[in-house]
C-alpha cells in the first residue's frame, strides 16, 4: 500500500469527478431497476407494501423504499405506534417528517435526504482521505464504495447515506480540532444508527494518546453517547424497556437473537451449514452467499488495514461496527452494514495493482446490477 503522501499544495474538491460518480450510480441503479421490472415478478414479501408503498403509484419511486423503508415511512407519519418499529432509530424519520411538511410527500422527502447525504458523504470522504493520502487514492476509494454491490442502499429510503454523512462529518470536525461540535454530530449519528455509539471509543482513543489532553476533547469524546442515551430514555418511558430496540431483533426473523449474544465463530459455522442445506434454486441462496462473503471479505480487509497502519481511530469504529451485528447470531444485512466501514474501502482504493482493482470494479458493477434488480422487485438482499 502506498505510504501517506504529505502534499503541501492545496487542491480543491474534484466536483466534476464526484458529480459523474454520483450520477453513474444513480443511472446504473435506475437501469437495473427497469430491467428487473421486466424480468422479475414483484415479490410482496414484506409488511405494509400494499398499504404504504403502492399508493405512491410510481414504481421508480416506491421500489426504493422496500423492506425497512416502509418502517421509516410509517415512523415519519405515526411515530412509534407500530410493533417492532423501536428497532429503527429516530433521526432519519424525524428528518423525513420535517421535510415532508414542505414537500407534502414522505417518500420524496426521504429519498431527497438520502441523495443529498450521499453526495455530502462523498465530499467528506475525499477530504478525509486526501489529508493523508494522494488525490488518486481518495478517488479510487470513493469509486470502490459507490460501485459496491449494495451501494443502491445509499439512494434508497434507508439510513446508510445519512449515517455515513454524519459519521464522516464527525471525524472531519474532530480532525479540525472542533471537538464539541464533532461530539454533537456524533450524537446525531448514534441516534441514527446504533453503531454510532462507537465514535465514543474512537474519539476517546485520540484524546488518550494526545499530548495535550484538552477538556473540550474529552467532553466531545463522550457526547456521541448522548444520542443513544436519549433514545433509550424515551424507550424506557414509553415502553418500559430502554433496550427494546435490541430485544425485538429476533422478531424480524433471519435467525437473529434478541436476548443471547452469539460469538463470531459460531455465526461463521452456522453459515457454512446453511450453504450446504439451503435450496440452491431459492433466491435466498444467493443472499446467503452474499452475506457470508461480505463478512469474510471485510473482516480480512479490516485486519489488513490495521496491519498496514491506517488510522487507528477510524479502524476502532469500523471493527466495533462490524462485530456488533454479528452478536445477534446472523450476518443478515451484513452486505449493507459494511457500506459504512470506510477504512476497508480506503484499503481497496490504496491497491497499486491496476489489474486487481479493475477486476474488483467489474465484479462490483455486475453484482450491483443484480442486487438492485432483486431489491427493487421485493427480494431480500440486506
Amino acid at each position: 500500500m502506498p505510504k501517506p503522501a504529505k502534499n503541501n499544495t492545496k487542491q480543491g474538491i474534484p466536483w466534476l469527478f464526484l458529480i459523474i460518480v454520483f450520477f453513474t450510480l444513480r443511472g446504473l441503479t435506475l437501469l437495473a431497476a427497469i430491467i428487473g421490472s421486466r424480468l422479475l415478478v414483484f415479490k410482496n414479501s414484506f409488511p405494509y407494501a400494499d398499504s404504504v408503498l403502492l399508493p405512491y403509484g410510481q414504481f421508480l419511486l416506491w421500489s426504493w423504499a422496500n423492506f425497512d423503508g416502509v418502517h421509516y415511512l410509517l415512523l415519519a407519519e405515526k411515530g412509534y405506534a407500530f410493533g417492532l418499529t423501536q428497532a429503527f432509530f429516530p433521526v432519519y424519520p424525524l428528518l423525513i417528517k420535517a421535510l415532508s411538511f414542505f414537500l407534502q410527500n414522505r417518500l420524496l422527502s426521504g429519498l431527497l435526504i438520502s441523495h443529498l447525504s450521499l453526495f455530502g458523504a462523498m465530499v467528506l470522504l475525499f477530504k478525509l482521505i486526501k489529508d493523508d493520502f494522494s488525490d488518486l487514492i481518495a478517488k479510487k476509494t470513493i469509486l470502490s464504495l459507490i460501485l459496491f454491490p449494495t451501494a443502491f442502499f445509499f439512494l434508497s429510503l434507508y439510513t446508510e447515506s445519512l449515517f455515513l454523512f454524519l459519521l464522516l462529518l464527525s471525524f472531519y470536525l474532530a480532525r479540525k480540532k472542533r471537538f464539541i461540535l464533532a461530539g454533537l454530530i456524533g450524537a446525531l449519528a448514534a441516534a441514527t444508527r446504533l453503531v454510532g455509539i462507537f465514535l465514543v471509543f474512537s474519539f476517546f482513543y485520540e484524546w488518550w494518546i494526545g499530548k495535550k489532553k484538552k477538556i473540550s476533547h474529552l467532553i466531545g469524546s463522550l457526547l456521541p453517547a448522548a444520542g443513544l442515551l436519549v433514545y433509550m430514555d424515551y424507550l424506557g418511558i414509553r415502553f418500559g424497556d430502554p433496550l427494546i430496540f435490541f430485544h425485538v431483533q429476533n422478531e424480524f426473523g433471519a435467525g437473529r437473537s434478541g436476548g443471547n449474544l452469539i460469538l463470531l465463530y459460531q455465526v461463521f459455522w452456522r453459515y457454512l451449514k446453511m450453504i450446504l442445506t439451503v435450496d440452491r434454486t431459492n433466491p435466498i441462496y444467493f443472499t446467503v452467499w452474499l452475506e457470508l462473503l461480505s463478512a469474510l471479505f471485510f473482516l480480512g480487509l479490516l485486519i489488513m488495514a490495521w496491519l498496514k497502519g491506517l488510522k487507528k481511530n477510524y479502524l476502532m469504529f469500523a471493527f466495533f461496527a462490524y462485530l456488533l451485528p454479528t452478536l445477534t447470531g446472523s450476518f443478515s444485512s451484513m452486505p449493507r452494514y459494511v457500506l459504512v466501514l470506510f477504512p476497508a474501502f480506503q484499503l481497496i482504493g490504496s491497491t497499486s495493482s491496476k489489474f486487481w482493482y479493475t477486476l474488483w470494479l467489474i465484479i462490483s458493477v455486475v453484482l450491483l446490477a443484480i442486487c438492485t434488480a432483486l431489491f427493487t422487485r421485493g427480494y431480500w438482499i440486506a
